[in-house]
């Protein structure tokens, strides 16, 4: 059984926030998984320190420091929004104790529940909680603006969704949506963007739930045409709108000769030009004038 099967990721939204999807601050894992889950974790810390990029601190529960080397967690670690390099880690026994400290501790931003159970789905969908998971895995091309130097980047087509594996995956873990990985790649795409159509179709003859593309940004307007036709019903955008921010940004900086620019003046042709991204793929996915 692949690790994509064991281990759905379960994120909640608190308070129905509508943001682009962040990088965790807490991770709150069942004991089982955790323990398979220690090498991914040294890999955050050491492999990051090997290349010369800024490593991820650790702030570990008691049990969790008994297992992996890291920092041992304060009291105020599990009730802080980092926006730095930092993972609190707390174990837990079940998904209700899970559930319980993260609404003692919540930020309302960017906690996750990592299981591996249907049991602790179905228990998280009692409090609100959408389920999204991945089966396979969407290349990563350049993401967060790392370019890599040895040009060591994922190749989509080696982690392709198995199609056999969908219907016992939906089935043993109650996600309300899938992420099928079809040829896409988080961040920009180094490959070029070559979605398996052919892949795509019989996975929607399996699955029951809405399927999702993760990695959309770049993707050719006539596959992402072509995608929906085939099932897919969400599409993620992020770095695309992240670039045509970004790209504005630098555009108006050089423009005013002077850093001294009052944010809300910056801001102003950016925020445009990423809402001139979404609205044209609203139209071309066809969600113009539909809530």
């Amino acid at each position: 059984m692949s690790m994509s099967m064991k281990a759905p990721i379960l994120r909640r939204h608190y308070r129905s926030l509508k943001m682009p999807k962040p990088a965790a601050q807490a991770f709150v894992m069942q004991k089982k998984f955790f323990l398979s889950t220690v090498q991914l974790l040294k890999k955050l810390v050491e492999e990051r320190k090997e290349k010369g990029e800024i490593p991820v601190e650790l702030r570990l529960c008691d049990r969790a420091a008994k297992i992996i080397s890291g920092t041992l967690a304060g009291a105020d670690d599990f009730d802080t929004e980092f926006l730095d390099y930092i993972l609190a880690v707390k174990i837990v026994d079940s998904v209700e104790e899970a559930v319980e400290h993260i609404s003692k501790h919540s930020t309302g931003h960017s906690e996750a529940i990592i299981t591996e159970s249907k049991e602790a789905a179905d228990y998280a969908h009692k409090y609100g909680a959408t389920v999204e998971a991945e089966l396979g895995h969407v290349g990563d091309g350049i993401v967060s603006g790392v370019i890599k130097e040895d040009g060591n980047y994922d190749n989509p087509e080696d982690y392709l969704t198995n199609p056999e594996e969908m219907k016992r995956f939906i089935a043993e873990t109650g996600v309300d949506c899938l992420a099928v990985a079809v040829g896409t790649s988080h961040g920009v795409y180094v490959h070029e963007p070559k979605l398996d159509f052919e892949r795509l179709e019989l996975l929607n003859s399996i699955s029951d739930i809405p399927m999702v593309v993760h990695g959309g940004s770049g993707t050719p307007d006539d596959q992402i045409k072509k995608a929906i036709s085939l099932g897919v019903t969400k599409l993620n955008i992020y770095s695309e709108m992240m670039a045509a921010y970004f790209g504005t940004m630098k555009e108006e900086l050089e423009k005013a000769g002077t850093m001294a620019i009052w944010m809300s003046n910056a801001n102003r042709e950016p925020l445009k030009a990423v809402k001139k991204v979404v609205k044209e793929k609203i139209r071309l996915t066809g969600s113009a004038g539909k809530a």
